[in-house]
């Protein structure tokens, strides 16, 4: 039986060093080697008794990469990067940069299985969970090649919670101070609503941002965008994140698509402030990327202005995103745009 030792946190290598009948220290040294200095070869983690390597790879120890197959650049400094799994699976994360702000949007799944008309990843097969190993990667081999990121999301290809221990795993591995040491202020991971997992998320000992995915106030509204709300009403949804504020403490951030004539109305804007008038939160307002196929149009921006300006004038913190990385389809809802294009109609 093989083993990835990229998916394993160091408490568990510390419990792999022990079973081995070795010091469990040992593991700091693997850990450090893997995810500080991006180490691949056993061989060459020297600290580690050499007899002890050969163990490992005798065991059939290893510790993986993905293989990176192209990176594209749009003129605003958008970065994409397409990344091949060991069994043909595709997934794609961007990099962005907004002055000394660099941002790295990693993906969770290949493919999803939400369906979100307004996304090109949800009109997508779902192929299959990430590991946590294959999540971490896709930072380091873009740090790798471009330098340290300051701020990590979780709003790549796929729905984070619907892989929630992987995710989890790969929090943990990230935030480790033998590690990327990444604080979990400076990550964010998106959520369409899954309630469950988020009431799961409060009980961590780590407590990463929270983004959640609303796109309309009304609940017949959102279920014509986002299939899976047919399962997870906004009563249900607003009931789990007032639970995880409570625990936590924590803001939260609902990220809206401005859609034409479907979600950008002021009646839809009063809604919204009514929804979540109890909630310490705060609004990101997106263009909508058009993708192949998407039978969308995005709102226009005196449009979007208005709908910000009616929830800034109620005391609701908002932001406005417009487009970046649209050149090379690594804007919000365009990740997997290409490989849709591919698949037989």
């Amino acid at each position: 039986m093989t083993t990835d030792l990229k998916n394993k946190t160091r408490a568990e290598l510390a419990d792999l060093a022990s079973s081995a009948g070795r010091k469990p220290y040992l593991a700091d040294y693997l850990f450090t080697f893997i995810h500080q200095k991006n180490e691949t070869n056993l061989d060459k983690i020297t600290p580690l008794p050499k007899s002890f390597r050969e163990e490992l790879i005798g065991r059939g120890s290893f510790i993986s990469a993905l293989s990176l197959t192209q990176t594209q650049s749009d003129p605003d400094g958008t970065m994409k990067f397409l990344f091949s799994l060991p069994d043909g699976h595709g997934i794609e994360a961007v990099r962005l940069t907004d002055s000394n702000r660099i941002t790295l949007c990693i993906s969770t799944q290949a493919g999803c299985r939400m369906g979100c008309r307004f996304c090109a990843t949800g009109q997508l097969h779902f192929q299959r969970n990430l590991t946590a190993a294959e999540i971490v990667d896709q930072v380091y081999q873009i740090e790798s090649a471009c330098g340290r990121a300051n701020n990590l999301v979780y709003m790549g290809m796929g729905e984070p919670l619907d892989n929630f221990d992987e995710v989890v795993r790969s929090l943990d591995i990230l935030h480790d101070p033998k590690g990327r040491r990444l604080g979990m202020r400076h990550i964010t991971l998106s959520t369409c609503g899954i309630t469950e997992p988020i009431r799961k998320l409060a009980a961590l000992r780590f407590h990463p941002r929270l983004a959640v995915s609303l796109h309309s106030a009304d609940d017949e509204t959102r279920c014509q965008l986002m299939p899976m709300a047919r399962k997870e009403s906004l009563g249900r949804l607003l009931e789990a994140l007032r639970y995880y504020q409570d625990q936590t403490g924590r803001r939260i951030t609902f990220e809206y698509c401005m859609i034409d004539g479907i979600n950008d109305t002021p009646q839809q804007a009063s809604r919204l402030l009514l929804l979540l008038g109890d909630l310490q939160a705060n609004i990101n307002l997106i263009e909508l990327n058009p993708f192949p196929g998407c039978p969308y149009l995005p709102s226009p921006p005196s449009r979007i202005r208005k709908f910000a300006s009616r929830l800034e004038k109620a005391g609701m913190e908002t932001v406005i995103r417009f487009k970046r990385g649209r050149s090379i389809s690594a804007a919000c809802g365009q990740l997997g745009a290409e490989q849709l294009g591919k698949q037989p109609s």
